[in-house]
């Protein structure tokens, strides 16, 4: 029996990010080594093994969230995901205030069309 991969991720943003996901009990985490979430197969969260989190926003709330921050679209492998937000250390140990990003998160990805999943 294979042992599950151990996330890249520290275990304190770990332990943030699953308090955060837990303030939704709809979302569901997903992803051993790098924890994220997804709906319809559109991912909209990510807990990077750079451990950064990077949330996925619509226009007007991404721009929001880059002003009010001082922070960046996240950047992965040389590339800019540019739908989603960097979200500030400090931030992510504010799971109330940051609980709104993820709900105009989750709704944002309610709107997106489905991908088909490579799971069988």
């Amino acid at each position: 029996m294979a042992t599950p991969k151990k996330s890249t991720a520290s275990a304190a943003k770990v332990a943030l990010y699953e308090k955060l996901i837990a303030t939704i009990p709809q979302i569901e985490r997903k992803g051993a080594a790098n924890p994220y979430t997804s709906l319809n197969g559109n991912m909209f969260t990510l807990l990077h093994q750079s451990d950064t989190l990077a949330i996925r926003l619509p226009e007007g709330k991404r721009k929001e969230f880059l002003k009010r921050y001082k922070t960046t679209l996240f950047e992965a492998y040389g590339t800019v995901m540019k739908e989603y937000v960097t979200v500030p250390d400090p931030l992510l140990e504010s799971t109330k205030e940051l609980q709104k990003y993820l709900e105009f998160s989750y709704e944002y990805a309610k709107t997106l069309k489905p991908k088909p999943t490579r799971k069988k």
